[in-house]
């Protein structure tokens, strides 16, 4: 397919919607189907907005995306999204109200700044899944790479398998439940939040540190994993922000002369 550009660098600058998704159903009952195979994605994304916001279809399935990068990304309203495929990178980012599945793999971050809603992959991701996070539930059902949740602000991620070097990385709020094994630096420079692991933890970041379990934990991660039917692995371990790089004592040069 050809792929047009404009001097700014824009890829497709008139491109529309392509308008082929097949409509089944009528009223509030209705869906809609189409494939992404031979399309941009620009175009994938124009259609699919066309369905949720002009045609007002709550119930959306994309076939065949081919790992296109940066597929259904600020969708703003509550529907339900299914893609048949694996994603690129940078899938479902900027979203605030979609419930959407994965039925494939994705790359680095999805879902990356989410404010509500649920994704649900049911493979792979890669490094930096749920980046800058801000509610809502990620939920990976297979391993993801690194930082995971890096900068993550709240709502809660969930990985069904492993997770690499330096999750929960500068963690703000909100929680993140892995079932498997998580690599060296969990939790460095946490702020806040609290990350439960059910696996072997290779090493703690610069202030992260262990706490006890207390009957509020056991409540939430037995409702969480039951919601999204993944087994839970046995014990879980919570780790918790040290705060002992909380210390706002010191004062910036500048900020010692206002001051004074």
């Amino acid at each position: 397919m050809k792929i047009s550009y404009d001097a700014r660098g824009l890829a497709e600058p008139d491109a529309q919607a392509p308008g082929i998704a097949e409509i089944e159903g009528e009223g509030p009952q209705r869906r809609a189907v189409f494939d992404g195979a031979n399309l941009s994605t620009r175009q994938i994304n124009l259609e699919l907005r066309r369905l949720v916001y002009t045609e007002g279809i709550t119930d959306v399935t994309i076939q065949n995306p081919g790992a296109k990068h940066s597929i259904a990304v600020g969708i703003l309203t509550r529907c339900r999204i299914t893609i048949d495929g694996s994603l690129g990178y940078f899938g479902c980012g900027l979203i605030d109200g979609p419930e959407i599945r994965i039925t494939g793999r994705v790359g680095w971050s999805v879902a990356e700044n989410m404010m509500s809603g649920v994704v649900v992959i049911d493979k792979n991701a890669g490094s930096l899944a749920g980046a800058a996070l801000r509610g809502g539930d990620l939920v990976v059902r297979g391993d993801v790479g690194a930082r995971t949740g890096i900068d993550q602000k709240g709502g809660t991620i969930i990985v069904g398998g492993n997770t690499g070097t330096m999750t929960g990385f500068m963690l703000q709020r909100g929680q993140q439940i892995i079932c498997g094994n998580v690599g060296g630096g969990l939790g460095d420079s946490m702020y806040d939040g609290a990350i439960y692991v059910g696996g072997q933890v290779a090493s703690l970041g610069v202030d992260c540190v262990e706490a006890e379990l207390a009957a509020g934990d056991h409540e939430l991660l037995e409702r969480k994993l039951r919601i999204y039917g993944i087994s839970p692995p046995g014990a879980f371990r919570k780790f918790v922000c040290g705060k002992k790089l909380w210390n706002y004592d010191s004062l910036e040069p500048a900020e010692r002369k206002l001051v004074l």
